[in-house]
């Protein structure tokens, strides 16, 4: 498989007042395009630290993250802020939808802000929704939406700008067990058919079963990379 991320030594410290709290202790790893990686470790662990760094949203104490070929702990501002635009596609536990937009208008909205064109923001929209078996909830509101549905509504927002790299932090830790189900199949359904890496952190160990590798974390290091 050809490496699309490689995360090499690196370290975080929150410093709080005198006080230093290490997350990360020389963590190293690669990340392959076609993957669907789980992450997974107890709470403090580190695994959130990892992808927000990953993704851009913080930088390390040390360490490096190459993305694509590209050094983003080198990058600055504006430069992380194109990163995470045209690269990496978020999904978060909450799924953070616009209650008044409709489900194609929340998946569009990333098309909107980068000035994608009507017409070819909807197709593309419909496109993914449909992807995800939404293509007759595609003008229902987040309220008329179960959270299986919701989660993935966001995901296909997350996917619209077609990212490279996908980063779920407990993409099901808010819904049920079955509608936890149709969210992995559908990030499994995405790397086989889209050949994009997903990198998700889980508590879920049930979910792993259908990873194609699972990597492990525990004070802030990897105990298994599960190569």
């Amino acid at each position: 498989m050809e490496e699309l991320a490689l995360v090499e030594n690196l370290t975080k410290v929150y410093k709080i007042g005198q006080i230093e709290y290490p997350a990360l202790r020389g963590v190293s790893m690669h990340i392959y395009s076609g993957e669907l990686l789980a992450i997974v470790g107890p709470s403090g662990s580190g695994k959130s630290t990892l992808l927000q760094i990953v993704g851009g949203l913080d930088r390390p104490t040390k360490g490096k993250v190459v993305v694509d070929g590209v050094d983003i702990s080198e990058l600055n501002g504006n430069e992380l802020a194109e990163y995470r635009n045209k690269k990496i596609g978020f999904v978060f536990q909450f799924f953070n939808l616009i209650q008044y937009l409709k489900a194609v208008e929340n998946v569009e909205l990333p098309l909107a802000i980068a000035g994608v064109g009507a017409k070819t923001r909807r197709s593309r929209a419909l496109e993914l929704l449909g992807l995800f078996g939404l293509g007759d909830k595609v003008m229902k509101r987040p309220s008329e939406l179960s959270g299986g549905e919701q989660q993935r509504v966001a995901i296909a927002r997350s996917l619209v700008c077609e990212p490279r790299l996908i980063l779920a932090d407990e993409p099901t830790g808010n819904i049920d067990t079955q509608s936890s189900m149709v969210v992995v199949d559908a990030f499994r359904k995405l790397v086989d058919e889209k050949n994009v890496a997903i990198a998700m952190v889980t508590h879920n160990l049930e979910l792993t079963k259908v990873c194609d590798r699972t990597i492990k974390l525990r004070d802030g290091q990897i105990v298994d990379a599960g190569e």
